[in-house]
C-alpha cells in the first residue's frame, strides 16, 4: 500500500470526539479534540445529543485536516470506534428519535431484573435463565441496568412512542457509521452487550431466537451484523463534502472503546495486560478461550481481532474522580472561587501529589461516585473521603484520589489474574491517567507490578481503530501491531511503599464491606435536597 495512504481515525469518547490522522501502519500523525456536553438527570439517567457528536466530529475534521491540505485527498479509509453500552433510536431514514442513552443511565435496571429474574436465583439471576444466557453469550444483563439491553427495555416500557417508532437501535459507534454511509449494521463485538447474540463459536456469531424470546425484544429492530474489520461502504459523497474527504474514503466497522483500547495498547497476544484510566477504568487482556464470572461481573466476549476473545471489565469512575475534584470542589463557579482551573491544572495536580507521601496522611477516597461495575455490580454504592482529621488538608486529599483509583484498580486486579489464572509480569497504561508519572508510580506502587508507560497513551483508541483500519485494507497483521506501539517507560513497584499501601487496601476493601448497605438505603435521599 502507498506510503502516503491516511487513515481518519474517530474516537467517540463521553467527552466529546477525538480526531486523528494516521498512516497506513496505523502511526497517528496529529488529532484534534471537540468536547460535548452531557445530561445528567435525576431519575439516574445519563443522555447526549447525537446530533452534537456528529456537529462535534465534522468541527475537528476540518480542523485537523486544515492543518494538512496536503493530506487530505490521501484518506482511503474512516474507522469509528465509540464509548460502549449506549443506544441510539433512529427511525427509518436514520434521524435519532431523542438524546442518545449512554453507559452510565441506569434506567433500565427493573426491567433487566424483570426478564432475568425467576422463582430460584443465584446472585439475584433465574438459574434457568443464567444457563441459556451464558451458556451462549458468556454473560448476562447486569443488574444494574446500564448495558445496553437495558437502555432498549426502558424505552420499551417508559417510551412506547419511541421504542414503536424506533426502526433500529444502534451503539454509538454504529449510529456514526450510519451518519458515514447511510447503512444500519453492527459488529459482532460492539453488538455484545445486547446480550442477545451466540458466541459460542468465536467464528459464526448470530442473533439468538431463544434470546431474542427472554429479552423481548424484536430482531428486526437490532441490525445486521458483520466484523469489525470488515469494510461497511464507502463514505457517502455529501458527508465527504462535509468532513472534507474524498468521496471514494472507504469505511470500516470498527469496535467500542474496550476493544479499540486493547488494540492500541500493543498488548495483543494473551495474556498481555493492559489498565485503561480515562473517564472509566478496566484491566484487560485477551485470553484463548471462552468463561464467565457472574460474581464478579466479568467474561471473556468477542474481541475486535477476528477469531479472538478479549476479557471485558469496567470501573465505572477512574479519571471523573479527578474531573469531579477540580469542577465540583477546586474550582466551582461559586463565591467562593476560583471559578476557573488553569490550563496545565493536570501538571499541576501532579506537583502537588508529589509533595505528599505515600497514603496521602492516612485519608482514604473511594472512587464509587456512580456506582460501580467490576468487581461488584452496585449502582447504589457511592464514593467519599474517609479517616480526615484537623491535620487533612487539600493536598491530601487530591492523592487521596489518585491512590483511591489506584486501590479499586487492585481490587480489580486480584479477580482478573485469578480469572486467567496467572499474575501478569507487567500491565501496559494507556488513557489520559498515563500521562501522568506520578500516577503511574502510585499504580505501580499499589498493584506491586511494574507499569509500562505507552507513548501518546491518550491516542490508545484512535491508534487501536487505526490499527484495525490497517488490518482491514491489508497493510498490518496482527503480528506486527505491538511494534507500531512504544512503550516509553517502565515504573518498578517501590518496596518501601508496600507497607502503607497494603494496609490501606485492606481498610478500602473493609470499607465496601462495611458500608454499601448503608448506601443502599440512603438512595431515595439524592434527589431530595
Amino acid at each position: 500500500m502507498d506510503e502516503q495512504t491516511r487513515i481518519l481515525a474517530v474516537d467517540l469518547g463521553t467527552s466529546g470526539p477525538k480526531v486523528a490522522l494516521a498512516d497506513a501502519r496505523g502511526r497517528i500523525l496529529d488529532s484534534e479534540l471537540q468536547e460535548t456536553g452531557l445530561i445528567l438527570l435525576p431519575d439516574g439517567g445519563a443522555e447526549q445529543d447525537p446530533e452534537e457528536w456528529w456537529q462535534a466530529i465534522v468541527t475537528a475534521t476540518r480542523r485537523l485536516l486544515s492543518r494538512h491540505p496536503q493530506e487530505r485527498e490521501q484518506v482511503a479509509a474512516v474507522a469509528c470506534t465509540a464509548q460502549w453500552s449506549g443506544t441510539v433510536a433512529v427511525d427509518r431514514a436514520g434521524r435519532p428519535l431523542m438524546n442518545a442513552i449512554i453507559w452510565m443511565d441506569a434506567r433500565g435496571a427493573p426491567y433487566v431484573r424483570r426478564i432475568t429474574g425467576g422463582p430460584i436465583t443465584l446472585e439475584g439471576y433465574g438459574v434457568d435463565k443464567l444457563w441459556h444466557w451464558i451458556r451462549r453469550t458468556g454473560g448476562i444483563p447486569t443488574r444494574s441496568g446500564k448495558d445496553s439491553i437495558a437502555h432498549i427495555l426502558y424505552l420499551k416500557h417508559e417510551r412506547p412512542a419511541i421504542y414503536q417508532q424506533a426502526h433500529k437501535f444502534l451503539e454509538p459507534k454504529d449510529y456514526l457509521n450510519l451518519r458515514l454511509t447511510g447503512q444500519f449494521a453492527a459488529s459482532v463485538d460492539s453488538i455484545t452487550l445486547h446480550w442477545v447474540t451466540d458466541n459460542r463459536d468465536i467464528h459464526r456469531i448470530d442473533y439468538d431466537p431463544l434470546l431474542l424470546r427472554l429479552a423481548g425484544i424484536e430482531r428486526e429492530k437490532l441490525p445486521d451484523l458483520k466484523r469489525a474489520v470488515d469494510i461497511l461502504g464507502t463514505v457517502q459523497p455529501a458527508v465527504a463534502q462535509e468532513l472534507g474527504i474524498p468521496a471514494t474514503a472507504q469505511v470500516i466497522l470498527g469496535t467500542p472503546d474496550l476493544h479499540s483500547a486493547a488494540i492500541g495498547s500493543g498488548a495483543v497476544a494473551d495474556y498481555q495486560a493492559h489498565l485503561y484510566i480515562g473517564t472509566s477504568a478496566w484491566i484487560s487482556c485477551h485470553v484463548p478461550f471462552k468463561k464467565t464470572d457472574l460474581f464478579h461481573n466479568m467474561a471473556s466476549l468477542p474481541s475486535a481481532l477476528p477469531g479472538r476473545y478479549f476479557l471485558v471489565n469496567e470501573q465505572e469512575t477512574a479519571g471523573a474522580c479527578l474531573a469531579w475534584l477540580r469542577d465540583n470542589l477546586l474550582y466551582h463557579p461559586d463565591e467562593l472561587g476560583p471559578s476557573a482551573p488553569p490550563a496545565d491544572f493536570y501538571r499541576l495536580f501532579d506537583r502537588l501529589v508529589a509533595q505528599v507521601s505515600p497514603g496521602s496522611g492516612g485519608v482514604l477516597f473511594t472512587p464509587w461516585l456512580n456506582g460501580e461495575r467490576t468487581p461488584v455490580d452496585d449502582h447504589r454504592v457511592r464514593g467519599g473521603f474517609h479517616h480526615l482529621s484537623l491535620q487533612t488538608n487539600r493536598l491530601h486529599m487530591l492523592r487521596a484520589v489518585f491512590e483511591g483509583v489506584a486501590f479499586n484498580a487492585r481490587w480489580l486486579l486480584g479477580y482478573v489474574e485469578r480469572f486467567t489464572k496467572r499474575p501478569f509480569e507487567g500491565i501496559r497504561f494507556i488513557g489520559g491517567g498515563a500521562n501522568s508519572e506520578v500516577w503511574c508510580q502510585i499504580l505501580a506502587d499499589v498493584l506491586e507490578r511494574p507499569i509500562h508507560q505507552v507513548e501518546e497513551p491518550i491516542q490508545a483508541n484512535t491508534r487501536g481503530v487505526a490499527l484495525l483500519a490497517a488490518l482491514a485494507l491489508g497493510a498490518l497483521t496482527v503480528a506486527e501491531i505491538p511494534d507500531q506501539v512504544r512503550v516509553v517507560q517502565v515504573f518498578q513497584p517501590d518496596p518501601a511503599t508496600r507497607p502503607v499501601y497494603r494496609e490501606m487496601y485492606r481498610a478500602f476493601r473493609e470499607i465496601y464491606r462495611r458500608v454499601h448497605g448503608v448506601h443502599a438505603r440512603m438512595e431515595g435521599i439524592e434527589g431530595l435536597g
